[in-house]
């Protein structure tokens, strides 16, 4: 333990180097907004999430009118009156750009410090079992570097993360609180876990699924030990106890807290009628809630703009005869539904592993994605840097990425601008961008469950 300690001590200092630099070098491009250009890049901000639209809202508002008058804004009340004020095109001599890209910043600083103590608590959840197993030199040769300082520089340095925030949209606003909610969950603090996950929800609708990690993380902890892993270890410890050998091991299998699950729930209820209550305050003039659910969720779930992004619903859509348009919603949203409980049942002694599979396929299904929620999901992949040491096809992942990263705004330029090519050229890009994801998803869930099936190995060997 004193050599761990030494470890964490000098990688420390280092970690916070990377992650200052990243905080100024952020700083730096906030002063060239107009030169980047990535407020208007669809890759960057979405219909749900440009702040030019939010801005376009509050000026509504500003001129007694609904926010949702017309068809630019579709975002929460609440997220209005907050970012509103900095939208004004100056306030106190600063320009309004400058003001909203620094509450970016802080955004993905603090993602980046939640992120990284969850992986403290996963790292030291996982030694602990498999110290329970009888394998604890296993995870000292493992544990090369802190997977937790890996997962917060990957977030923090991210291209795909620094182009969101540079890009004036509010998707780091809404990953800070998806990752508050799975860092309340982590510690096991109810009313942080469910705050976090009642406002990411009311957000952008899709963290509602998350509720299963949640759960899952409240009851069982960060890590627990599978049923079957337990059963194998129970019979060997009672075979070598009936031979007089004295074993180390787990006394008994940790069950199901039901009690901050319950506290969980009551403390969402708590938050939603709070949330509900301000949002309808807000609302009193312009139509209520129901005006509010009909602009925000209606508008995510009908896909009513078409307009091109770096998902695959727009280009489908525009395609579809009407007539079979609603069957298609019906089963675009349910795809995601049907893949809830199995990956649930498969994967629920990793809930925090569970979180990073849900959001990918959110990142794929959704109707409006951007790269911010993949800068997401990859920031928790790296949490399980050492278990996915053996995944397949990382390089040629990694390249794909970068390649689709490149090719989308060369594409979306030869199509909008030079009138050089047409829709299919960006919607390749879409495509490709989809595989990527899917094979990432699918590469990283076999590499963790060949991990779990080395680890069951280990210990009917022992």
């Amino acid at each position: 333990m004193k050599e761990e300690e030494k470890k964490n001590m000098n990688t420390k200092p280092h970690f916070w180097r990377w992650a200052v630099a990243s905080v100024i070098f952020r700083l730096v491009l906030i002063y060239f907004p107009k030169n980047l250009n990535l407020a208007t890049r669809p890759e960057v901000s979405t219909p749900v999430t440009s702040l030019r639209r939010l801005a376009e809202g509050y000026w509504l508002t500003q001129s007694s009118m609904s926010p949702y008058a017309g068809s630019m804004y579709h975002g929460s009340p609440l997220l209005l009156s907050v970012l509103g004020p900095l939208t004004m095109k100056k306030i106190e001599g600063q320009p309004y750009h400058l003001l909203c890209s620094l509450v970016s910043v802080i955004a993905d600083f603090i993602s980046a410090m939640l992120i990284r103590a969850t992986g403290l608590k996963l790292r030291m959840a996982y030694c602990e079992r498999l110290k329970s197993l009888g394998l604890g030199k296993l995870f000292e040769i493992s544990e090369i570097l802190p997977s937790e300082d890996i997962a917060a520089l990957v977030y923090l340095w991210n291209p795909l993360t620094i182009v969101t925030c540079v890009g004036f949209n509010t998707t780091p606003v809404e990953n800070l609180f998806i990752i508050l909610s799975l860092y309340g969950a982590c510690i096991r603090v109810a009313p942080l876990a469910a705050f976090g996950w009642v406002v990411a929800s009311h957000l952008s609708l899709y963290p509602t699924i998350l509720i299963i990690p949640v759960i899952l993380l409240l009851g069982n902890g960060p890590d627990a030990t599978p049923r079957k892993l337990f059963l194998m270890y129970k019979k060997d410890e009672a075979d070598n106890s009936s031979k007089g050998q004295v074993v180390n091991g787990l006394s008994e299998q940790k069950k199901f807290s039901l009690r901050p699950v319950g506290l969980f729930f009551v403390w969402v209820f708590i938050w939603t009628l709070y949330t509900l209550v301000l949002c309808g305050i807000f609302m009193r003039n312009y139509g209520g809630l129901s005006e509010m659910f009909n602009r925000t969720y209606g508008f995510i779930l009908t896909v009513k703009d078409l307009s091109p992004n770096i998902g695959v619903l727009w280009y489908f859509f525009a395609e579809v005869f009407e007539f079979f348009r609603d069957f298609f919603l019906i089963v675009f949203h349910v795809n995601i539904l049907f893949m809830i409980l199995p990956l649930a049942i498969r994967l629920k002694h990793r809930p925090c592993f569970l979180a990073f599979v849900y959001m990918a396929i959110c990142s794929m299904l959704k109707p409006y994605p951007s790269v911010g929620d993949s800068a997401l999901y990859l920031a928790l992949l790296a949490l399980f840097f050492n278990e996915l040491a053996e995944m397949q096809f990382s390089f040629f992942l990694f390249c794909g990425f970068i390649g689709v990263s490149l090719l989308s705004p060369v594409m979306h330029n030869l199509w909008i601008w030079r009138g050089t090519g047409n829709a299919n050229f960006y919607f390749a890009t879409g495509m490709a961008y989809a595989c990527f994801q899917i094979i990432l998803v699918v590469e990283s869930v076999s590499a963790m469950l060949n991990h779990d099936r080395k680890i069951r190995k280990l210990v009917a060997a022992t």
